[in-house]
């Protein structure tokens, strides 16, 4: 414990830290507050604990002293003590009942403090105390291991012998064995050894004792842990071995012991380094290159991303272990995977030793790296001058003005650098400041956009031209008032007359960058300049005093400059886009230039438009104390601002616009489509924007094109808080719309169970179906919402006079948990009902596949044989759409496979005229007699001349073993063998070759008319 001010605590903590007994005594016979606290709530108590002196705390314990009270730290007197070493006082406190298991805020008990101090006597008082001495402190640790950590050898043998456990482990799986070797603690590393401590215990990323041992430099500890056999190339979860971690904290007297233990040298992680890329990095890592090369470390070894050691060396600026690494063989050219080498590394990072030692030994400074720049672009790119020096000077024949891939020269990069003494050595070198890039941009380009004042200067001084474009038709000040926020450079290019009105590919100029970075000071620079070009080409004076009679021809002055500001060419005017950007500064600035407030864009929307979409309140403000329109309507869909307020909710905009407008009627202004602000606000959930309309003066049950109100939109959407203020304000509950649906409709499609039952408890009247019949109940079986089924049954909302009931809608979509809710609040008799065409529930689900909802009307007495108006069964259906799992329910549940349609068509025939292969063999395994596979149906085709017609192999052979007949005729007069033929031509050939192949005779099947070959075989008499 440390007093700042022992002069400033009272006279009974002074006389306790002076030891003085009869100071104490007196203070304590005079009244003195034995449990005073300071700021830091510290007692009298915990001074004579601190102090150790145990006749003092005797006293004060005897005269009412709180034994277990707690500093602002949670520490007791007790904790005190044993920080101390006092064991008296211990001895003491615990006579006075002391909480052997106090904890601080690092939930550390007093035996926690006792081994983290060596105090073994207070230990040995506390311990027959405790019921368990393993108990963790906050970050999971025991006793144990704060002994260990500290070298206390009496301490951990007294933890040991009291049943501390050895393999104990922290919250990050730290066992004391970790510690003590991490700490260099060889005596404990042995006995914890000794009691059976996991000499490769691992951590949660997979240190071992070695790993922290080598990471700290003990030597001691790495050669102990090495003579007992622990694992010396175990890695951790990144791969690293102990000699990784060695290499990686430069301790080379552990990189030596761990190569004397056959450490694998060129051992790699998880990103393909071995130790020698990290001693080649590393800060103190020196001696462990020398230790790792001679030991026959690979130097050419790549990582993942292609750097070798000599790379890394290159990267921090070690040039004494790069020229160890040269002269032991590693390839000074050798490329990273991004084409690097290490004399780009060393130039990225400016290190001109490490340039020098590498041009030394012969690197190619020719040699191209990423984007093919060689290290003197790297070098000025990142304006080092002193290494752009050097490599220029090594390189004799190097022509300055090489290119990249991308066309830069060194001076683009100097450029961007914004090293202006870098880039006038270049320009002294003789670099072209009208050099252009392949995008067509010179240095000048560069030094604008990324606002270096000086680089400009120098480079206007060199002559560059300075209103040249680029490509897309930029010029350096388009980049300058993109970026320049203080517009330095802005001024600088003005003053040397780059042009502002020059123009982009897209028909923007500089002020609309400025505009839309939102920049004041560059915009107010730019159209300063762009008025006076103006007023000057018409030999105006500012000065003098103004005449009624020139008024007209200072408008057409203000309409000009501002005509060059917003040019049709450009999609969007500098208005737009600072509107739009809500840089209200940008905004009045252009202002000062425009007289039309109410310009539109491409898409006919005005500056006051985007400004209330994006919700930019003061733009919006400043927008109207200047007039502008409020009632324009765009021309993509004819909103005006007031909607795209609404739209996104912005209600101070609203408020805004509501104030500020001359007609109140406004507020429900309409677009394309019919609809009002209020519907936009409702659709998507802004209740407050509802509200603020609504208070304005809304007509909440306007329609839109399609008839629907805004509480159509709040029931389809879900927005119960504008469903309600909508409804509290007179809201139409049984407005249709064109289709004859309500909001009881929308909301029960769309499954929003809490507006519903709003909408219910209001209490519906007149009819609710639909212009087809469907009432909510419909919708809400039809998209299978169980929670407004429920409901609407409850409210007796059964009522249609469509005979397509829910169950068939709830059917037809498979929704199973709405079946069972209908059927079982409606009764069973439901599943019986038939829609216009006589269709069964059970037809629906035979023809949606929906074997869920076909089991369930099954077991509800559902007739699977019921036929409807075209005679067609479930079964038939399901037969003709190939849905074989519910064929097979069906088959199960007696389905009736003779029963014909319209058509004279069984499942059978079905199957087989939609190439339904396995719902046939479903449905022949079923027929165990003749009769069925040789009914005919109203062309007198049998199964078997359908199947061969369609080519299904098996279903024909599967028809034969049943007994269908080869010899049936159809009503052209052909055969199943004829029903093969791809046309009746082809038929009829194949009959006359037939007919000639047989003998004729009074049984024969087949009978031609010879006078006329060719026509259709006809039915024997």
């Amino acid at each position: 414990m440390i007093l700042q001010q022992l002069s400033d605590e009272p006279p009974l903590v002074q006389a306790c830290f002076h030891k003085n007994l009869d100071e104490v005594r007196t203070l304590l016979q005079q009244k003195t507050e034995v449990n005073f606290q300071d700021a830091e709530k510290r007692s009298p108590l915990h001074a004579a604990a601190f102090c150790g002196d145990p006749e003092i705390t005797e006293l004060l314990l005897q005269n009412g002293a709180r034994v277990n009270t707690k500093d602002n730290r949670w520490l007791t007197p007790l904790h005190r003590a044993c920080c101390s070493k006092n064991d008296d006082v211990v001895e003491c406190l615990l006579r006075h009942q002391a909480d052997v298991n106090a904890r601080d805020k690092n939930w550390q008990t007093p035996l926690h403090v006792a081994a983290a101090n060596n105090a073994v006597k207070c230990a040995e008082y506390l311990i027959p105390m405790l019921t368990n001495v393993n108990v963790s402190d906050r970050a999971g640790r025991t006793s144990l291991h704060h002994a260990a950590f500290n070298g206390h050898i009496k301490m951990l043998q007294l933890l040991l012998e009291k049943g501390a456990t050895i393999n104990a482990f922290d919250k990050k799986d730290r066992r004391a064995i970790h510690w003590a070797a991490f700490m260099g603690h060889v005596d404990m590393v042995q006995m914890l050894v000794e009691h059976n401590a996991e000499i490769n215990c691992r951590d949660k990323l997979m240190y071992t004792p070695l790993h922290t041992s080598c990471a700290n430099g003990q030597e001691n500890v790495v050669k102990l842990l090495l003579e007992l056999g622990v694992e010396v190339d175990a890695v951790n979860v990144y791969g690293n071995t102990p000699l990784h971690v060695a290499s990686l904290n430069g301790k080379d007297l552990a990189v030596r012991e761990l190569i004397l233990y056959n450490a694998n040298i060129n051992s790699v992680n998880h990103r393909g380094m071995t130790p020698l890329h990290y001693a080649a990095a590393s800060t103190h890592g020196g001696m462990c290159l020398e230790l790792l090369i001679k030991a026959g470390s690979d130097p050419k070894v790549q990582c993942q991303d292609g750097r070798t050691p000599l790379h890394m060396t290159a990267l921090h600026g070690r040039f004494t272990r790069a020229q160890t690494l040269i002269e032991y063989g590693c390839e000074i050219d050798a490329c990273d995977k991004y084409g690097n080498t290490p004399l780009h590394i060393a130039a990225r990072y400016g290190h001109e030793l490490m340039i020098n030692t590498l041009l030394e030994n012969g690197a190619n400074s020719y040699m191209p790296g990423c984007n093919g720049m060689v290290p003197i672009h790297v070098a000025a790119l990142n304006g080092y001058v002193d290494c752009v020096k050097k490599l220029f000077n090594h390189m004799a024949d190097f022509d300055i003005n090489m290119p990249d891939d991308c066309g830069r020269t060194c001076l683009h990069a100097a450029a961007v650098s914004g090293n202006v003494d870098c880039v006038e050595l270049l320009l002294s070198y003789g670099a072209n400041e009208m050099t252009l890039d392949n995008e067509g941009r010179t240095a000048l380009h560069y030094a604008a956009a990324h606002v270096h004042q000086q680089c400009v200067m120098a480079l206007i001084n060199a002559g560059v031209d300075i209103n040249l474009q680029d490509k897309q038709g930029c010029t350096a000040l388009h980049f300058a008032s993109a970026a320049d926020v203080d517009a330095k450079v802005v001024e600088l290019l003005l003053k040397y007359e780059a042009k502002p009105g020059l123009r982009d590919r897209n028909g923007y100029n500089a002020v609309h960058y400025a505009a839309l970075k939102g920049h004041k000071l560059a915009l107010e620079m730019i159209t300063w300049t762009i008025w006076h070009l103006k007023t000057d080409s018409y030999h105006f004076d500012p000065t003098q005093p103004t005449r009624i009679e020139n008024i007209h021809f200072i408008l057409q002055i203000l309409d000009s400059a501002a005509t060059d500001l917003l040019r049709t060419g450009a999609p969007y005017s500098p208005l737009h886009l600072a509107a739009y950007n809500g840089h209200e500064q940008a905004l009045n600035v252009l202002l000062g230039y425009i007289i039309n407030l109410d310009i539109c864009d491409m898409n006919g929307r005005t500056m006051l438009d985007l400004a209330c979409f994006r919700g930019h309140t003061e733009c919006v403000n400043i927008l109207l104390q200047n007039r502008a329109g409020i009632a324009v309507h765009d021309s993509v869909i004819g909103r005006t601002p007031l909607h795209s307020a609404a739209y996104n909710g912005h209600t101070e905009c609203l408020r805004v616009l509501l104030h500020a407008a001359e007609d109140s009627c406004i507020v429900d202004c309409t677009d394309d489509n019919e609809r009002t602000p209020l519907m936009l606000a409702v659709a998507n959930g802004h209740v407050d924007a509802v509200l603020n309309l609504i208070t304005s003066g809304a007509i909440v049950n306007n329609k839109d094109i399609h008839g629907r109100t805004a509480l159509h939109r709040g029931a389809a959407n879900g927005h119960e808080e504008c469903v309600d203020a909508l409804l509290h304000n007179g809201a139409e509950i049984t407005a249709k719309d064109i289709k004859g649906r309500t909001p009881l409709h929308f909301a029960a499609m769309c499954g929003h169970v809490g507006i519903l039952g709003t909408l219910l408890q209001i209490g519906i009247m007149g009819d609710q179906e639909d212009n087809k019949g469907f009432t909510p109940l419909h919708w809400a079986c039809y998209n299978g919402h169980d929670s407004c089924i429920e409901l609407l049954l409850e409210h007796k909302m059964t009522q249609s006079k469509t005979l397509f009931t829910p169950l068939h809608c709830a059917v037809i979509n498979g929704n199973e948990s709405c079946v069972e809710i209908l059927i079982e609040k409606l009764g069973d008799d439901i599943v019986k009902a038939t829609d216009s065409k006589g269709r069964t529930p059970l037809h629906a689900a035979a023809f949606g596949n929906h074997y869920e909802c076909m089991q369930i009307l099954l077991n509800h007495g559902a007739d699977c044989n019921c036929s409807d108006r075209m005679g067609r069964t479930p079964i038939t259906l399901a037969a003709a759409n190939g849905h074989s799992t519910v064929v097979e329910l069906l088959l199960e549940n007696g389905a009736d496979l003779s029963l014909v349609d319209d058509d004279k068509n069984t499942p059978l025939h079905h199957a087989c005229i939609n190439h339904h292969a396995h719902v046939a063999m479903q449905l022949l395994k079923k027929i165990n007699d003749s009769t069925t596979v040789n009914i005919a149906n109203s062309e007198l085709k049998i199964p078997l001349h359908i199947a061969a017609r369609n080519g299904l192999v098996a279903i024909v052979r599967e028809l034969l073993l049943k007994g269908s007949s080869v010899m049936a005729l159809d009503e052209s007069g052909y055969t199943p063998a004829l029903a093969c033929a791809p046309n009746s031509q082809v038929a009829d050939c194949l009959s006359i070759i037939l007919n000639h192949m047989m003998p004729f005779h009074n049984n024969s099947t087949y009978r031609i008319n010879r006078s006329s070959l060719g026509k259709r075989v006809t039915n024997p008499p």
